[in-house]
């Protein structure tokens, strides 16, 4: 009984030693953490409004607002590594061998960062572009290190890693889109006047831009009738609702006008009588 009394006093008397001795400058360490961390907030808020005034893309600005926040913090972190009399040669060298095996671990996600550096520096497409990658296209809606988000025009959302980018045909189309609606009218049509409506209803859509200009001619000799080419350029969002508005306008003018629509024709012969 005296023994784990004894135990429990010399315990005691080591843990008071050891609080004495080292909760000064542990107590200081939390202090310099904290301080850095409210510190690294301020850097990198009054850096990244200094940033907006440049001409930078949004993930630029973001992963060199992350940079110089990890910077203040880690600078912080050593100084905290330092009160507490931590040697940091040791450290630095036990953190390598670990980064190393990490590394070969997220060989993938390094990749991914690489690329996403690469896309973001170099800047073959930006955010709010049309582009197609990979057998996918959408519109540009986020740009991370590790991926790039496509916002496809049924709303849903497309993740590429962005080393499936890198190195790939790329076809960006930018904020801009020529929709393609071909339109049939018969041969005995005035082509004149049916093209004239087509051009009234493309000036009358406030979604149809007037630069570059509409598309509007004759495309193919069909068998029952005359098919003409409709290419007007539209902003990336307004593709969709577009086309059903000049397809509906066209049909209206058409009707209006009286201008006629080709109807399938067969000429069937009969070569010789019945039995």
């Amino acid at each position: 009984m005296n023994e784990q009394v004894a135990t429990i006093g010399h315990a005691r008397d080591t843990m008071l030693d050891l609080a004495l001795r080292f909760g000064p400058r542990l107590l200081t360490a939390v202090l310099i953490l904290v301080a850095g961390f409210i510190v690294a907030n301020w850097v990198s808020g009054a850096f990244t409004r200094m940033l907006e005034r440049r001409e930078l893309e949004p993930p630029v600005r973001a992963l060199f607002t992350r940079f110089v926040w990890a910077l203040c913090v880690l600078l912080f972190a050593i100084m905290a590594l330092q009160n507490l009399g931590v040697e940091l040669l040791p450290l630095v060298a036990g953190l390598s061998v670990v980064g190393a095996g990490v590394a070969l671990a997220t060989q993938g996600v390094l990749s991914n960062v690489v690329a996403g550096l690469s896309i973001i520096f170099a800047k073959p497409f930006k955010v709010g572009e049309y582009i197609a990658i990979a057998g996918v296209e959408g519109a540009v809606d986020d740009i991370s290190l590790s991926s790039t988000t496509l916002m496809h025009a049924d709303r849903s959302r497309v993740v590429i890693p962005n080393r499936k980018i890198v190195g790939e045909i790329l076809h960006n189309y930018g904020r801009v889109r020529q929709l393609d609606v071909t339109v049939g009218v018969a041969y005995d049509t005035d082509l004149t006047a049916a093209l004239a409506a087509i051009r009234e209803v493309l000036a009358a859509n406030p979604r149809i831009l007037k630069d570059p200009p509409a598309v509007v001619a004759p495309l193919q000799l069909g068998e029952s009738g005359v098919a003409l080419a409709v290419r007007p350029w539209v902003l990336v969002e307004d593709q969709g609702a577009a086309g059903g508005e000049v397809c509906e306008a066209v049909l209206a003018a058409f009707r209006a006008r009286g201008v006629s629509r080709p109807v399938p024709q067969r000429e069937v012969r009969i070569l010789g009588g019945q039995p």
